[in-house]
C-alpha cells in the first residue's frame, strides 16, 4: 500500500512537471514569436499562481550592441509601473499618522492659492486637475527640486479638485516632494529603507547611469522602423515619484508576494489602494492609489498598471481572485508589455485567453473620414492614413495597422492598444483617443487632402 501510494504521488509530481513545462514552452514560442514580429529586442516574464513563482524568464536580447541576453536577473526601468510605489510610501506615512488623505497639499508646500482644494488623495487617484509635464519642459536639464514644484505650480489647472479623472504623471512628481518634506529624507531613499530592504528587493533602486549596475538592460526605441538607443535624460528628471526605478522580475516576485500576503499596510489600507476614486458627482473612475481597477475576461478583479519610459515598457498584472499574478518588463519604447501579461494568463487560466476581436467592414466614406493629422497638446502629431480596409499610422516609430471594431474604435489585432475617434454632429471628427497603456487625446487638426 505504501509504494502503491509513493508510485502514485510520483507519477503525479512528473505530471506536474511536464505541464508546467508544456505551458513554459508555449509561453517561450509566443513570446519568441511576438518579439520578433514587433521589432522588441526583449523582455522578462514573470508568472506568479497560487502563491508560488511558476515562472520565471527571459526572452530575447538585454543589450543588442553586446549581444547580453535578458535573464531573470536584468534590470529594466519601472516607468509608471513605480508610482504604486509612491502611493505605498504615502500609505505608511498615513498609517504613521504623518499625513491624511484628506490633506491640502498646502499643509506641506508653498502652492498657489488654486490649489486650496486639492488634496493627497487627489493627487493619488489622478484627480487634482494637473496635467503632464509643459511642452518647453527640458528632459536633458538638471532640476532641483524646488524648481521641479515650481515647474509645476506654474501650470493651470485643467479642472477643479475632484470634477474629473485624468492621468497626471505631475500629481505623482508632487507626491515624491511632499514625502521629503514630511520624512526629511529623498522618497528614493524612503523606498529603499521602508519597502525594498524590507522585502528582500536586492536590484529594485531609483534610477542612476552614472553607478555601475550589473545586468542593467539597454532601453530603445523604433525610428521609421530602425531601432536606436534611448535618449539621454538629465539625473535629476531620472530621479521623479512619477516612476523613476529599476528592477528585475526576481524583485516583482517579492513585491507580489507582499502585496498578496498584505504585509506592508492594514488590511483597510489596501482597500483604500484598490478601491475606484468617487469623483465629486458621485460617479467613480476606475484607478485607486497607483493602480487601475478593473476586470478581467471571467468578471473577476484585475489589479493592473504599465509603465513606459526612456526606451522600456512595462506592466504588472494581478488577478487576485484567480491567485494570478504576471509582470512583463521590456526594453522596448511602445512595447505592448500589457498585452503580452494577458496573452501569458490565459496559458496558466484558460479562460483568460486572449480572443480574436471580430473586425467589421466600415463603408469607405467613414473610414476615410479618420484620416488627417492629429496632436497630442503641443508635443506631438500624429498622421492617420485610410489603406483599404483600415487604418494606418505610426506611433513612436512602430507602424500601426488598426482594423475597425466599430464605427468609431479601432484596434491592432494582436495587442491592446487602441484608437478611438470623437465625434460631433454630421459625424464631423473632432479627436482621437489613443490608449498606450494609458489613454491620451489627440486633436484634430486637419483632415487629409485629397
Amino acid at each position: 500500500m505504501i509504494q502503491s501510494r509513493f508510485g502514485f504521488l510520483v507519477l503525479f509530481a512528473i505530471a506536474a512537471v511536464s505541464c508546467a513545462n508544456a505551458r513554459a514552452d508555449r509561453v517561450a514560442d509566443f513570446v519568441d514569436g511576438y518579439l520578433k514580429k514587433k521589432q522588441i529586442p526583449g523582455c522578462a516574464v514573470l508568472v506568479r499562481k497560487d502563491g508560488e513563482v511558476v515562472l520565471s524568464a527571459g526572452y530575447g536580447m538585454a543589450n543588442l550592441e553586446h549581444g547580453v541576453a535578458v535573464t531573470p536577473k536584468t534590470v529594466f526601468q519601472s516607468g509608471s509601473v513605480g508610482k504604486q510605489f509612491t502611493a505605498m510610501a504615502v500609505m505608511m506615512l498615513v498609517e504613521e499618522g504623518k499625513l491624511s488623505l484628506g490633506d491640502p497639499v498646502s499643509k506641506f508646500l508653498k502652492v498657489p492659492s488654486s490649489w486650496s482644494a486639492i488634496t493627497i488623495r487627489h493627487l493619488l487617484t489622478h484627480t487634482s486637475g494637473l496635467g503632464d509635464y509643459p511642452e518647453k519642459f527640458s528632459l536633458q536639464k538638471d532640476y532641483s527640486e524646488e524648481e521641479l514644484l515650481k515647474m509645476v505650480t506654474t501650470q493651470e489647472l485643467d479642472f477643479e479638485p475632484g470634477e474629473k479623472w485624468a492621468y497626471s504623471n505631475l500629481g505623482y512628481l508632487t507626491l515624491g516632494i511632499v514625502i521629503h518634506k514630511v520624512t526629511g529624507k529623498f522618497y528614493g531613499d524612503f523606498l529603499q529603507e521602508r519597502i525594498f530592504k524590507k522585502l528582500g528587493m536586492t536590484n529594485t533602486r531609483i534610477i542612476n547611469e552614472a553607478d555601475i549596475i550589473p545586468n542593467r538592460a539597454a532601453g530603445y526605441h523604433l525610428v521609421k522602423g530602425e531601432l536606436k538607443n534611448q535618449e539621454w535624460v538629465a539625473p535629476s528628471v531620472n530621479t521623479t515619484a512619477d516612476g523613476s526605478l529599476y528592477f528585475t522580475i526576481e524583485d516583482m516576485a517579492k513585491w507580489d508576494e507582499a502585496l498578496e500576503q498584505q504585509r506592508l499596510l492594514r488590511a483597510d489600507s489596501y482597500q483604500q489602494m484598490w478601491t475606484p476614486v468617487e469623483l465629486n458627482d458621485g460617479s467613480h473612475a476606475s484607478y485607486g492609489f497607483g493602480w487601475s481597477l478593473g476586470k478581467n475576461a471571467l468578471g473577476h478583479r484585475l489589479i493592473e498598471h504599465g509603465g513606459a519610459w526612456q526606451g522600456f515598457a512595462t506592466y504588472i498584472g494581478r488577478h487576485p481572485d484567480d491567485h494570478l499574478s504576471v509582470v512583463v518588463l521590456c526594453n522596448r519604447a511602445g512595447a505592448q508589455a500589457d498585452y503580452i501579461a494577458k496573452v501569458v494568463a490565459g496559458y496558466y487560466i484558460p479562460g483568460l485567453a486572449q480572443r480574436a476581436r471580430p473586425a467589421i467592414k466600415l463603408d469607405p466614406v467613414i473610414l476615410n473620414s479618420y484620416a488627417g493629422e492629429y496632436r497630442l497638446g503641443k508635443r506631438l502629431t500624429v498622421k492617420v492614413v485610410a489603406v483599404d480596409d483600415h487604418l494606418e499610422t505610426t506611433w513612436l516609430g512602430q507602424k500601426l495597422i488598426l482594423s475597425p471594431e466599430s464605427e468609431t474604435l479601432f484596434s491592432e489585432e494582436d495587442s491592446d492598444r487602441k484608437l478611438r475617434f470623437i465625434t460631433a454632429r454630421g459625424h464631423r471628427v473632432t479627436s482621437a483617443v489613443i490608449s498606450v497603456p494609458e489613454e491620451l487625446t489627440l486633436q484634430r487638426v486637419a483632415p487629409a487632402t485629397p
